[in-house]
């Protein structure tokens, strides 16, 4: 063939590749198609077992990194699904399980005895060898004729490589030579669920082998009380009414930024009680679940701002401050999944308004904090996009806006708040910390603590934080 150049020398084809790379055969549609379907099945697995175990992992950086990562793999499968569905295939045929094998494979996964066990299995396992067939389909297709799947890959393959350098953080930290050795055999089996299914992609020979299942002969179930680590020692406390200190007038503006900072932290509830109604929902379309998922790990970042805000200011939120449980494990254990969802939507309907997360963004712009006046911002931002959220999937639900309101006010009205139960029973004495946390900001702020803000003690015990007549923390 004569040497083909293009006019001076320009890139060709777009910069997307070379002649030569634009020449070879690569994958068929239906080639192609398989694959993709095969990445789809694993990320959407994938997503189900991060979304399952938010609730009931106790230790909070994980709770964090599941929620992330759960998103990244709703908005990967929805770009999959995309693609799928541009390429000839209707039916699309993206619900069904595309080998048996990947699907033992993946309940083995969502059922890992421990929390270490579902690192190396989900981290080690699971998205290696997602990210190894990522890289074998940009090798092995037209990077021409298959251009939006390579980008379809490629970006994946951007957030996976955050994904495992999280995950090796996590092993390195947490897993032990003896509990590797320990899951050893439960290892094995994963390894062999993807040969027998000629790896993930389906691209090598299937490895001929009866398997036999070990944590998923019994079906997993999800568990909806939520937990948390040492540094939440008094999960029930519900001694300090944040609301009431924010919209007092007679308060300056910087101690109520203690008190958003804390509010923030508080929402890891969120995810927590989020993570249950995705995962009771079944049969919604895809965008259902990745729009949830996306506000889930909105929630999920407020918490970190929160736990930043503490730290920009040298306060050790896990002494000073009592991150209780209450709210999801109410919500959690006393609702059923569209109850909870209502009683979500209730509460952002009272964020909208002028009272609610404009107010708290002024009171930051106010306090001279300029990390909580950002945050407060974002935040802000973040809850006119779940508002949104809520009308596309809980309103439409309902059929009106006014009765999915009136809805959610009969729900959380029906939650019991168990709080003289929970001091009787020995969980809680409901402390007073603010005084605490107050005293330690100011001695980081070299000023002498006012002493009526000193003396703030109300409580949650008959002053609601239900958005009646008080701004919530969603």
């Amino acid at each position: 063939m004569n040497p083909y150049r293009s006019y001076k020398n320009l890139p060709s084809l777009a910069g997307v590749c070379s002649m030569a790379d634009a020449m070879k055969p690569g994958l068929s549609v239906e080639s192609c198609v398989a694959r993709l379907k095969r990445y789809h099945y694993l990320l959407k697995r994938l997503h189900q077992i991060f979304n399952d175990r938010i609730t009931s992992e106790p230790i909070y950086e994980l709770k964090m990194g599941f929620s992330l990562h759960a998103h990244y793999c709703a908005e990967h499968v929805a770009a999959l699904r995309k693609r799928v569905g541009e390429m000839r295939e209707p039916p699309l045929g993206l619900e069904e399980t595309p080998h048996p094998s990947l699907e033992m494979f993946c309940d083995e996964l969502r059922a890992a005895a421990t929390t270490e066990e579902l690192i190396l299995g989900v981290y080690e396992k699971a998205l290696l060898a997602l990210k190894a067939a990522l890289e074998r389909h940009i090798a092995d297709t037209n990077p021409l004729a298959d251009h939006p799947s390579l980008r379809v890959c490629r970006f994946a393959l951007l957030e996976l490589d955050e994904m495992l350098r999280f995950g090796a953080g996590c092993l390195a930290s947490l897993v032990t030579p003896e509990m590797r050795a320990h899951s050893q055999p439960w290892l094995a089996l994963l390894d062999d669920c993807l040969r027998a299914a000629g790896g993930l992609d389906g691209a090598d020979t299937p490895m001929e082998k009866i398997l036999t299942r070990q944590r998923s002969a019994q079906p997993y179930r999800f568990d909806p009380v939520p937990r948390r680590d040492e540094r939440f020692p008094d999960p029930y406390n519900m001694g300090v009414n944040a609301e009431v200190f924010l919209y007092d007038d007679k308060f300056p503006p910087a101690p109520k930024t203690l008190m958003m900072f804390y509010k923030r932290l508080r929402e890891i509830d969120v995810p927590e009680m989020m993570a249950s109604i995705i995962a009771e929902t079944p049969g919604k379309p895809w965008d259902y679940y990745r729009d949830m998922t996306r506000q889930l790990w909105d929630e999920a970042r407020h918490a970190m701002m929160g736990e930043v805000g503490f730290a920009n200011l040298g306060i050790d939120w896990s002494r000073h401050v009592m991150v209780n449980f209450t709210w999801s494990l109410a919500l959690n254990t006393q609702l059923k999944p569209l109850e909870r969802h209502a009683v979500l939507y209730f509460i952002e309907q009272g964020l909208m308004p002028r009272t609610g997360k404009r107010f708290e963004w002024e009171v930051g712009l106010a306090s001279q904090n300029p990390l909580s006046a950002l945050f407060q911002d974002y935040d802000w931002a973040d809850e006119v996009l779940h508002a949104r959220v809520g009308r596309d999937w809980y309103v439409k639900e309902m059929g009106d806006a006014k009765k999915a309101v009136d809805y959610g006010d009969e729900c959380w009205s029906k939650v019991l708040m168990n709080w003289e139960t929970w001091r009787r029973d020995g969980k809680t004495e409901h402390r007073n910390w603010w005084p605490d946390l107050y005293t330690a900001a100011c001695r980081n702020w070299n000023t002498t603590p006012d002493p009526d803000v000193l003396a703030y003690q109300t409580t949650y015990e008959t002053v609601r934080a239900d958005l009646k007549n008080l701004v919530g923390s969603a």
